[in-house]
């Protein structure tokens, strides 16, 4: 190979690599292992970590322990749904292409939003998007909420440097002047809190800018969805809706908007139709290959989705039906009532945002630093929450799914007492 470019060795096919960034020693690699041998190996390491079973869940902040119910992944891990790559050849990929079209047609219904691509990568994935829709003319600025989840806010500004903004946090009513594109609030917020959205969004419009709502598609059995809200585009992260927490993802990114920006959705969408026999089929009836089609035009690289995770949710939300939405919403609100009750008669602890309603996290103060606190709770059995330095160094925020039960909760603040008291 290397005669037929014309070079003598190695040395010199690297040599246009500036010396600074070239690794000059020998890397540790080890020999390698025999497949018996690799797995003997994994299994060791798989071994030095907790179990899910020891450690109650109450952490949150972006990814819930809910419970996936086992009729999700035994029909969504089918050869021919998790196999399935891309839905070209409508011919052969009807069964995909259906299960889609019910994914899109339920994200519609929960969000009460006239159109839903067939998904994105994860939750942050689609808040990027959503805001590059807006994005054009005179009307560069977004407006960010402060209860928006801080990492969400790094990823727009990365974005931001290629796109030619910069999120600007406002707290209370939002700025909206005549260069402002868009207003994004997270509801309820990251600290569990309900944000007064409806009232954002109607200062965004009267400004000319649009409104975007980042969502938890688990609160819509209990709250307002974001079309009636005021919201232009929804978006939000579907591992809740079926997906485990798996260490990170792969998880799944939600969007939705009105019918007059369907082409500026990223992504795909799947439609219904007839073939020439009359039949009902499916098809991409908008595929936005942005990177082969518009080029330096497109608004948006993302030209493929969480197919996957996106047949599960449809699973999901089929198995939990309306009323299940509803009871599911009315037990993540009471069990955080509950918790937080009982955690702010402890000595010391106080709700960080006194009198506001959450959903199903609640962000306290404690007596020391949240970041002590989890670390000394994981030795009781306990994730005891996230830690929220933005709010300052003793606010915690935990989370209470369905999962918990009386018992955990009330074992969870037993343990907590005896922290702080230590």
């Amino acid at each position: 190979m290397l005669a037929t470019i014309g070079c003598s060795s190695i040395d010199e096919l690297f040599a246009q690599i500036p010396p600074s960034v070239r690794l000059d020693r020998p890397l540790a690699i080890p020999d390698g292992v025999s497949e018996m041998e690799l797995a003997a190996d994994l299994r060791a390491l798989a071994r030095r970590n907790r179990s899910a079973d020891d450690l109650v869940c109450f952490a949150g902040g972006g990814a819930y322990d809910h419970y996936v119910p086992s009729v999700v992944w035994a029909l969504a891990g089918r050869s021919e749904l998790y196999t399935s790559y891309t839905p070209y050849q409508p011919e052969l990929s009807q069964g995909v292409l259906q299960i889609l079209f019910e994914y899109q047609s339920m994200i519609c219904e929960l969000t009460g939003l006239e159109v839903s691509n067939a998904s994105l990568y994860d939750g942050v994935t689609a808040l990027v998007e959503a805001v590059h829709m807006t994005i054009g003319g005179e009307r560069s600025r977004v407006l960010v909420s402060a209860g928006v989840d801080r990492r969400a806010v790094e990823a727009l500004r990365t974005a931001g440097q290629g796109a030619g903004y910069e999120p600007e946090s406002f707290e209370g009513e939002p700025p909206v002047t005549d260069d402002v594109a868009a207003v994004v609030v997270q509801h309820p917020n990251v600290y569990g809190v309900l944000e007064p959205a409806r009232e954002r969004f109607a200062a965004a419009h009267a400004g000319g800018a649009a409104a975007i709502q980042i969502f938890d598609p688990l609160s819509l059995g209990v709250l307002a969805p974001p079309g009636e809200l005021g919201a232009d585009i929804a978006v939000g992260e579907g591992q809740c809706l079926g997906n485990h927490l798996n260490y990170g993802g792969p998880y799944l990114g939600i969007i939705a908007g009105r019918m007059a920006d369907v082409r500026k959705l990223p992504g795909r969408i799947v439609g219904e139709t007839v073939d020439v026999e009359g039949r009902t089929g499916y098809v991409l009836t908008l595929q936005a290959r942005e990177q082969h089609i518009r080029r330096d035009k497109a608004n948006s690289n993302i030209c493929t989705n969480q197919t996957l995770m996106a047949i599960a949710a449809a699973v999901y939300l089929a198995w939990l039906g309306p009323e299940g939405l509803a009871e599911l919403g009315r037990q993540c609100v009471s069990k955080t009532a509950y918790a937080a009750q009982a955690l702010t008669a402890l000595p010391g602890v106080s709700h960080a945002f006194a009198g506001e309603a959450s959903f199903k996290e609640v962000a306290l103060r404690l007596p020391r630093p949240a970041t002590e606190v989890i670390d000394a709770m994981v030795d009781r059995g306990f994730l005891a929450g996230v830690a929220m330095p933005q709010a300052g160094d003793d606010v915690l925020v935990i989370a209470l799914t369905e999962r918990r039960s009386r018992g955990e909760i009330d074992a969870f603040v037993e343990a907590m007492g005896e922290v702080l008291a230590s």
